[in-house]
């Protein structure tokens, strides 16, 4: 079957050399341009990535040409609103890599251009189609916890020299805060999990004093405590300046049991209390984007443009309303206070 959908990457940078092979292992995508703003060679990306590409280091140029049906936004995060407004203007389908954007005022005009051109969205918060949480939500889903009362999703990884991202992710501007940057995913796990909107947030920020880390310009750990509309409450811990193993840790609370990342407690088994019972599922032990469930969350998009809906779990709208918290999250370290919301 031929592929339908051609799709252009604005941005390439790390996080593109992950979403390309990705696009082109889903059954109806090809990535088939690319722009960036330093000189690239097609010839050399279309021999790399298999799929005929086209190079550009305008972003409009590469807009205007009809053949495009969607475009991946993995450029700068401070430039992630100013591309998804043109594209969206340009009728192009949108994926955009996390963060969506730096503010809730970039957030909200996306929104409105998205809505305004009847493009269809995917947000790469891609976690919720990894193996870990696709489990964690059917065992809540299948009532074997019962009612959730408390949740607990940590982010837990050192993002130093040794790793891709620090040369910009230092920088306030683009990094922006320990949620926005990373952290962002756990509490976008927690808020799938507790599956309540959530009423306001207290959140509380520091730093290590080790010398690896001193170059970033924001606070790199955040621990936020959320209360949501039906009760329950939940916390999140972003830390970017940690010095041991990736871990992303879930502990979640029911009135019929509980779940401790991969192993889990069910009243409704009737199993040992005393002992906690196995899930078979591959972990979210890694930062590395080449280890994120990409294609996964890709095919869903496109399965959901073949029938014409919106794409589940990470539509623009889904994860706005994650980014809502994060930025009440920041504001509340910021300030010293509550937020509602």
């Amino acid at each position: 079957m031929s592929k339908k959908y051609n799709v252009g990457v604005i941005g390439y940078g790390w996080v593109a050399t992950a979403h390309i092979p990705a696009l082109n292992a889903t059954t109806q995508a090809q990535v088939t341009a690319v722009c960036s703003s330093r000189p690239q060679s097609g010839a050399k990306l279309s021999a790399q990535y298999g799929s005929p590409i086209t190079t550009y280091n305008d972003v409009d140029a590469m807009l205007a040409d009809p053949s495009l049906d969607a475009v991946s936004v993995c450029s700068m995060p401070s430039l992630h609103a100013k591309h998804v407004i043109a594209a969206a203007r340009a009728g192009k389908h949108i994926i955009v890599e996390k963060p969506l954007a730096m503010s809730q005022k970039d957030v909200d005009a996306m929104l409105v251009a998205v809505k305004k051109a009847g493009v269809k969205s995917c947000v790469c918060f891609e976690c919720r189609y990894s193996s870990q949480f696709q489990a964690t939500k059917a065992i809540i889903d299948q009532g074997l916890l019962g009612k959730l009362h408390y949740g607990e999703v940590d982010y837990y990884h050192g993002i130093g020299p040794w790793y891709g991202q620090f040369r910009w992710n230092t920088f306030k501007k683009d990094g922006g805060s320990a949620l926005l940057t990373a952290g962002c995913h756990a509490l976008d796990a927690l808020l799938l999990c507790m599956g309540s909107e959530v009423k306001e947030v207290t959140s509380y920020d520091t730093r290590s004093a080790s010398k690896i880390f001193a170059p970033y310009e924001y606070t790199t750990t955040s621990v936020t405590l959320v209360k949501f509309k039906n009760g329950a409450v939940g916390k999140c811990a972003a830390v970017v300046d940690c010095l041991q193993p990736y871990y992303f840790h879930t502990h979640l609370v029911g009135s019929e049991g509980s779940l401790l990342d991969d192993k889990f407690h069910s009243m409704k088994l009737g199993a040992n209390k005393a002992k906690w019972s196995q899930l078979s599922m591959k972990m979210l032990d890694s930062g590395d984007v080449s280890d994120h469930p990409y294609t996964s969350q890709f095919q869903a998009f496109f399965d959901a443009l073949d029938a014409g809906k919106e794409m589940a779990l990470t539509s623009l709208a889904d994860a706005a309303a994650s980014h809502r918290v994060i930025f009440a999250a920041d504001q509340s370290a910021a300030t010293g206070k509550t937020v509602k919301l």
